[in-house]
């Protein structure tokens, strides 16, 4: 029997020491013995230490890391980029709120209709060819906007001189139009990168999808802090044109560390390149449910939206017209088509009940956007506490994500959203209380300013006065839209004025207690159940759909944040929010309502499989 050392001696038969271990192992493989080694204690920690590192840079270069550093460059420019481009907006228009109003007009509508032709853009090309063509388009739409802005900003009073004016116009419109591309191309990213590849990168598994989906979150929630705290750092220390130029500089850099990235996740994940078409029996069962169709593969950008009446709707030049419409109407009754059939795929899917509910969500002012901060300014509370909100909200976000991943591994995914729901809704309770707590400047009469005529005159008293009491900034009668350009301070989500008088400061800071800490608290179980309505769309739609179908999920939230600034212009008034309080939480209410509809009939399915 032969032993062996790694420090170089070994005992043998005759009990000598101090032979070569090489020479060792050779004379035991000639005899037929076995060599036994024995390591220190420095070689074992050595080797453990070689483990670990070679484990970290496996990790580095491995695919979800590579993933976590492209979409944390790719939030971070989004995020800078939103804030920034509303402030550039006021500055453009003299300061005045009317260009910002029509960017988020259009940004929220060409979401809202062209939701579905992107995720079905997504579906039917590859999956590299998408990435970097939507890499691409959003970055260009980006930079080139900020040159036009730094040009506007640098030449504003000599480019209004030309044509009248006009010129200036066609700035805005250039700006609006770019910005807007910008937007849809990040639309068209999220839904590539955050709604397939992860589930792809993941193999499918749960559990890794599920952490790699609150990874995700984190990063966002970081950085929707952060990055609009440095540009607008960088605005107000220097200038308009610094920041545009910085932003300018970020996304050409971000531009080329993305590309590399997702090559390289694309290349080491060879699932990545597989995608699967629609099959025979997929194809049988969407006829019987949608009429016949022509071709099993339309030329329609939706495959399904090949079930025409007409026949197969192909948009190619060279193919023979079957109707006597112009190409160009042909096109876009295609494009028609392939929203109805995204839309009616959107509703075909078994998590639809949960995706409307998510969607409900976004109909409310209860969050830490430029509404919310602004009552809370109205209200006495400072810029600076307003700031520092901000972060413990991001915290209490961070928090979410962690529970969701806790409780999806104890209670399982549908589980997971009840308790989430349940959390959420328990917290914005609070929100409810601070409309009738002392402090609260709610007057229900104001909803009805035709049946006391002489209360709103000039010089009056009653309605007036009390009003006078909480002017609200930016609707306010006899006051400018925005204040000097000294006075404005920019943070995360909102501007705050310093030389606007914020008037008497409330009997109690109970209600605007009450409804900090429930918005606060509440973000706990919102972003847990976010990420489940997000990881059950991951989990439960098809692989050929799934584009079109978190295309239109896109489009539903646009659509019902709509719907909550339509509320905040028809009741503008800081006496009127705790209206707004009352309905969000009944919209926000509903949506959870169709979870809890979602999880009872998914619940019924699991016992009958069972």
């Amino acid at each position: 029997m032969y032993f062996s050392v790694h420090h170089k001696s070994f005992f043998t038969q005759n009990g000598r020491f101090d032979f070569p271990v090489m020479s060792l192992r050779a004379e035991a493989a000639q005899c037929g013995g076995v060599v036994v080694e024995f390591e220190s204690d420095d070689i074992r920690q050595a080797r453990k230490s070689r483990s670990i590192t070679g484990s970290a840079l496996i990790y580095l270069k491995g695919p979800k890391f590579l993933i976590y550093v492209s979409g944390a460059l790719s939030m971070w420019g989004d995020r800078m980029w939103h804030f920034a481009i509303s402030v550039f907006l006021i500055e453009l228009y003299g300061r005045n709120l009317l260009l910002t109003a029509v960017f988020g007009l259009v940004v929220a509508g060409s979401v809202l209709l062209l939701g579905a032709l992107i995720g079905d853009w997504v579906d039917r090309n590859p999956r590299n060819k998408v990435a970097h063509a939507s890499l691409f388009i959003q970055n260009i739409s980006v930079t080139v906007c900020s040159i036009v802005l730094m040009l506007v900003f640098s030449y504003k009073e000599w480019i209004e001189q030309i044509w009248d004016g006009w010129l200036t116009v066609v700035c805005y419109t250039v700006v609006i139009i770019l910005a807007d591309v910008a937007n849809l191309a990040s639309t068209a990213l999220t839904i590539a990168i955050q709604r397939d590849w992860i589930v792809v990168i993941t193999g499918y598994n749960r559990g890794h999808l599920a952490g790699m989906n609150a990874t995700m979150r984190r990063i966002d929630q970081v950085t929707n802090i952060l990055a609009p705290l440095a540009v607008g750092q960088v605005m107000t220390l220097a200038s308009n044109v610094v920041g545009c130029g910085f932003i300018l500089g970020w996304n050409l850099v971000s531009l080329i560390v993305e590309f590399i990235f997702l090559s390289r996740v694309y290349r080491i994940v060879p699932a990545l390149s597989v995608k699967p078409q629609v099959d025979e029996e997929e194809d049988q069962d969407f006829l019987e449910s949608h009429g016949d169709r022509t071709s099993s593969q339309g030329d329609c950008p939706l495959r399904a939206a090949a079930e025409l009446t007409e026949g197969n709707c192909n948009i190619s030049l060279n193919l023979k017209e079957i109707t006597n419409l112009p190409v160009c109407f042909q096109r876009f009754k295609c494009l028609l088509s392939t929203c109805k059939e995204g839309w009616q795929a959107y509703y075909r899917q078994p998590v639809f009940l949960a995706g409307m509910g998510l969607a409900f969500l976004y109909t409310t002012v209860l969050g830490f956007d430029c509404i919310t901060t602004g009552y809370a300014y109205t209200q006495g509370i400072s810029g600076s506490l307003l700031s520092l909100l901000m972060g413990v909200s991001a915290i209490t976000g961070l928090m979410g994500t962690v529970m969701f991943t806790k409780l999806r591994k104890a209670y399982g995914l549908v589980n997971t959203g009840v308790i989430s729901s349940c959390l959420h809704l328990g917290c914005l309770l609070l929100c409810v209380c601070s409309v009738f707590a002392p402090g609260s400047p709610v007057d229900l009469s104001l909803l009805m300013p035709l049946s006391e005529p002489n209360g709103t005159a000039a010089g009056s008293g009653g309605v007036e006065g009390q009003s006078q009491k909480h002017t609200w900034i930016l609707w306010g009668s006899n006051q400018p839209l925005l204040p000097d350009r000294s006075s404005i301070h920019w943070t995360n989500n909102t501007v705050l004025f310093d030389n606007i008088p914020s008037g008497n400061t409330p009997d109690s800071y109970i209600s605007i207690i009450l409804l900090f800490l429930g918005v606060i608290t509440a973000r706990v179980g919102l972003w847990s159940f976010d990420l489940t309505v997000t990881q059950l769309l991951q989990e439960n739609i098809c692989e050929s759909e799934r584009g079109v179908v978190n295309g239109v999920q896109s489009s539903m939230n646009y659509l019902m944040d709509l719907l909550h600034f339509i509320m905040v212009i028809s009741a503008p008034q800081p006496q009127h929010f705790g209206i707004l309080v009352i309905i969000s939480v009944l919209f926000i209410t509903t949506g959870h309502t169709m979870y809890f509809l979602y999880a009872r009939k998914a619940k019924r399915k699991h016992q009958l499989d069972t």
